[in-house]
């Protein structure tokens, strides 16, 4: 139990500042400081909530010592990463390092491995976070990791139907879809382009039969019908933290994560990679040095912009085939569904990046009552599902079930 929770919560972007007006309605903790290297972002964020318990300052994520000074000087329980991957590793130190607990929503990079990338994995999401669980169990501190809706929601998902719906467990896909439109823009990314293109062409993981391999960037397409009236939508393989952690904690024979970018969308992605665009590595342009792919990202729209310009709505969820309680052959879709419209009018954040931020904020009020509580590093698989899904009901962002009548592609 962490009474009178104190947050760091580091990244006022699109999911950073869609945080805060779902904390305001919470009394959980006793204060969040938002911190950005952009402190007027950190600061507009704070002032749209006008609550008390927020203030923000300017700090930077790839600074490990200022991180952790940061966290002492304002006495913080624990450091809620809400930036991309690039600032994982620093972030999870120096909350090691300032002796706080810590939650993010992406993990450590991966690495391909070096001459087999479409065959074996190198260098695995959260590996580099694994590897230092002894240290986070000797701090007697939790490091609880990938803890947003995909990873996060999906894998809470994972657990509960292991737990109440499943004897066994054949394979969990998970399967990410949307009938989302940004009208005015011929390319608009929903989510940071960074991430997604760090996500999207890296050579997708799937568990299989003990373990892990991996194939090329959208493979195996399938058409998936996600529900509410979202339809039929094709899903590709793409690399994601879910198939890293639901197999450590969650006996199945195979797991996947397919995400459905459409053909547009997959076009676009592959042509970035075709001449360089896709690069993090920084080249020299003019009497300057800049990544490619921040060029990319500065020269489309902040997806936090782009809520009012946006229509239809995004599913994350997760499908478990196998035996059921009754020893019958079973299926099952998971999900949570998020229409753009209601999230502008209720809390003023576009639909993809509130339902990323809306499960973070429900596991640390879990972790503040003492219901979740561990240490180590530890994914979303390693606790109760059923209190975390029953406070998100009581968020007002219910989830549900559809029993499946057609068979994972395997």
């Amino acid at each position: 139990m962490v009474e009178g929770m104190r947050i760091l919560l580091v990244g006022a972007g699109g999911v950073g500042s869609a945080v805060l007006p779902i904390a305001a309605r919470r009394d959980f903790f006793e204060s969040i400081v938002v911190a950005d290297y952009q402190p007027e972002r950190a600061a507009e964020a704070v002032a749209r909530v006008g609550d008390p318990r927020f203030s923000a300052i300017a700090l930077d994520a790839a600074n490990r010592r200022e991180v952790a000074d940061a966290l002492r000087e304002h006495r913080c329980d624990v450091l809620f990463n809400a930036v991309d991957p690039r600032f994982t590793m620093p972030l999870f130190h120096a909350a090691l390092d300032a002796g706080v607990h810590y939650l993010d929503m992406a993990m450590s990079l991966s690495r391909p491995h070096p001459s087999r990338p479409y065959e074996a994995p190198g260098v695995k999401l959260g590996d580099e976070q694994f590897a230092l669980d002894p240290a986070w169990r000797a701090a007697d501190r939790l490091a609880l990791v990938g803890m947003g809706v995909e990873p996060g929601l999906s894998d809470v998902f994972a657990r509960y139907a292991a737990d109440h719906l499943f004897t066994r467990i054949d394979e969990i896909g998970i399967r990410d879809g949307a009938d989302l439109v940004v009208d005015g823009h011929g390319f608009a990314p929903t989510f940071s382009v960074w991430t997604t293109i760090e996500e999207c062409l890296n050579p997708p993981l799937i568990w299989e039969d003990g373990r892990w391999r991996t194939t090329e960037p959208f493979s195996e397409p399938e058409v998936f019908e996600f529900p509410d009236g979202i339809g039929a939508v094709e899903c590709v393989n793409v690399e994601h933290e879910e198939v890293v952690l639901v197999p450590r904690w969650v006996d199945a024979k195979r797991v996947t994560f397919k995400y459905g970018l459409g053909a547009e969308f997959v076009g676009v992605l592959r042509t970035l990679r075709k001449i360089g665009l896709d690069s993090s590595e920084k080249i020299a342009v003019g009497g300057v040095k800049v990544a490619p792919r921040d060029v990319v990202a500065a020269l489309l729209p902040d997806p936090a912009t782009l809520g009012d310009r946006m229509r239809g709505r995004t599913c994350a969820g997760t499908w478990v085939k196998g035996e059921g309680k009754d020893g019958a052959p079973r299926e099952v879709y998971l999900y949570h569904v998020v229409d753009n419209e209601w999230s502008m009018r209720e809390y003023g954040s576009q639909a993809v990046v509130w339902q990323t931020a809306i499960h973070p904020v429900v596991a640390l009020e879990l972790v503040a009552s003492g219901v979740w509580r561990g240490t180590g590093v530890l994914g979303p698989e390693a606790f109760d599902a059923v209190p975390f899904l029953d406070l998100l009901n009581e968020y007002g962002s219910p989830w549900g079930l559809r029993e499946q009548t057609v068979s994972l592609a395997s």
